[in-house]
């Protein structure tokens, strides 16, 4: 079957995917042409809010869905804002761990783990003794969701997902989240929707409310849940290690090229 991890790795240009993987992404890509656009829309976003949040203060990050690890990852930028950042990286794909147990390193003040869980199955993730000897749960965590809740459909619970793990981290942690949302590009985004969940890939866009409840409770970071080229953008560029797979400057990109939700909250005391 194929994997939205290897093939989000495919649009991102990665090596890491089987043909399976291939050829649903590329049958993805007839449905909705922008897929590509998309998938590097959320990269940027991600490595701009780690940032942001790196240089905020925050130095423990736990990254649910983390894909296969495509350089520079989340560790990678959070530790060069802070060289002492934590990060755990959690995803329910073995070649995922494969790949994680072979490419991710990290500073020498910091810490870099991985744990198979399913976030789906909170506690496989938050009962996990290597989570428990990197993060201090105690203290402030970035947890990071990008491009993953549109894989939870509704009848799996998404908002009591978010909930629980929300509940297990301190005052103060964070809530960084990316969704896809068929409110710009309805046609397009429906037939992707629709290419996924018959290759067996469970998905479900929603919309900019829809994603606005994840955030219940805390307090949005300005400009609060915004299309992710737009979150905060540092220029108009795409990352460099994309632009040789033929992206695009963001600044050409239209809003339904994206369709992506993104916001990052942060839990009251």
């Amino acid at each position: 079957m194929p994997h939205s991890a290897r093939m989000y790795d495919y649009y991102l240009g990665g090596k890491t995917n089987y043909e399976m993987d291939r050829a649903g992404a590329e049958e993805a890509l007839k449905g909705w042409p922008a897929a590509r656009s998309a998938a590097r829309a959320n990269r940027a976003f991600m490595h701009r809010a780690t940032r942001a949040l790196a240089r905020q203060g925050f130095r423990q990050f736990l990254d649910i869905g983390t894909g296969i690890p495509t350089s520079p990852n989340l560790h990678e930028v959070a530790q060069a804002a802070c060289p002492e950042a934590r990060v755990v990286y959690a995803d329910n794909d073995p070649i995922v761990l494969t790949h994680a147990r072979a490419l991710l390193d990290s500073t020498p003040e910091g810490r870099t783990e991985y744990v198979e869980g399913d976030i789906t199955a909170p506690e496989s993730i938050l009962g996990d003794g290597a989570l428990a000897r990197t993060l201090d749960l105690a203290q402030p965590v970035v947890l990071s969701i990008n491009a993953v809740l549109h894989f939870v459909p509704d009848d799996r619970d998404p908002y009591g997902i978010v909930s629980r793990l929300l509940a297990a981290l301190s005052p103060g942690s964070a809530l960084c989240l990316t969704h896809v949302t068929a409110d710009i590009d309805p046609g397009g985004v429906g037939r992707l929707v629709d290419i996924y969940n018959a290759k067996g890939v469970p998905t479900q866009a929603r919309t900019r409310a829809d994603v606005e409840k994840f955030f219940t409770g805390l307090d949005l970071l300005e400009p609060g849940v915004h299309l992710a080229h737009k979150w905060r953008p540092e220029n108009a560029t795409v990352p460099a290690q994309t632009r040789a797979t033929g992206a695009t400057r963001f600044d050409s990109v239209t809003d339904g090229q994206v369709s992506l939700w993104a916001g990052v909250g942060i839990k009251p005391a």
